[in-house]
């Protein structure tokens, strides 16, 4: 790796943290129907406005001690969790389309882009978890990030970005015919639209193939966890497990694509 893709990874996961500094606000605020600039930032509990040095991604809350500087009340670890994986994001998004020799303006603006797209996706996780519902605006922004994800991939390959787009509707068709039908035989509402709109993003990034394999993984990682807080009558939100299939797919394409050639051919 040379010197300025190590210079440019080092910005993108200071990005990625800060972007992921802001998710955490879209996920305390969006769902109460607040503004995500007013107020400023302010401790949820005392309602105490934060100095500058307090919104320092990921160093505030280990100064801090995971506490509140007026009050002592406990930060939630979601937040430097959310900050440090939102690097990260961007940082696989930069091995994956970047990689290590070769630099392309398209290639890190891809980078930049499968990066939010993981930053949106965990945000709605984490509302979806705590909820059971998620705004739409990070839904549409989920799709806007993967149709543009879709578009500029296949310019940089000169192949037809018709295919992901179509494939992502028909993602989301099965999705919704799926909630249609279960819903209609148990007499109450299944699934959630949401994971609809995932599923349409993971036809636009993924495609056919390694979209119906990010489904598939997504399933089996909710069975087990299902079996345990169905007694509890817990409702199990599905978003984080199709963000978290999404996410495994789409980094380790090569190892899925492997195991779909093996079973197929």
């Amino acid at each position: 790796m040379d010197s300025l893709n190590i210079t440019l990874s080092i910005f993108l996961f200071i990005f990625g943290i800060c972007f992921g500094s802001f998710s955490n606000v879209l996920i305390y605020r969006l769902p109460k129907f607040q503004s995500v600039s007013f107020p400023s930032s302010h401790c949820t509990i005392c309602n105490t406005p934060l100095k500058w040095y307090h919104n320092i991604p990921i160093f505030s809350w280990i100064f801090l001690k995971g506490k509140c500087s007026f009050c002592k009340t406990k930060i939630s670890i979601v937040y430097p969790i959310a900050e440090i994986a939102g690097g990260f994001f961007m940082l696989i998004g930069f091995y994956k389309e970047v990689g290590i020799y070769v630099f392309d303006v398209k290639e890190l603006i891809l980078a930049f882009i499968v990066g939010l797209s993981f930053i949106n996706l965990l945000a709605l996780s984490v509302i979806d978890i705590r909820y059971k519902a998620v705004p739409d605006q990070l839904l549409y922004t989920g799709l806007v990030l993967a149709f543009a994800y879709a578009v500029l991939k296949n310019i940089t390959q000169n192949d037809n970005f018709y295919d992901n787009l179509l494939c992502s509707f028909v993602f989301a068709f099965a999705f919704w015919l799926l909630r249609f039908l279960v819903s209609f035989f148990l007499k109450k509402e299944a699934m959630g639209s949401a994971d609809i709109f995932i599923a349409a993003v993971i036809g636009a990034m993924l495609g056919y193939k390694l979209g119906l394999a990010a489904v598939y993984l997504s399933a089996v990682l909710t069975l087990p966890v299902y079996a345990i807080v169905r007694k509890k009558n817990y409702e199990l939100a599905f978003v984080p497990f199709l963000s978290l299939a999404l996410l495994l797919v789409y980094y380790f394409d090569d190892f899925f694509l492997a195991i779909i050639k093996m079973i197929y051919v």
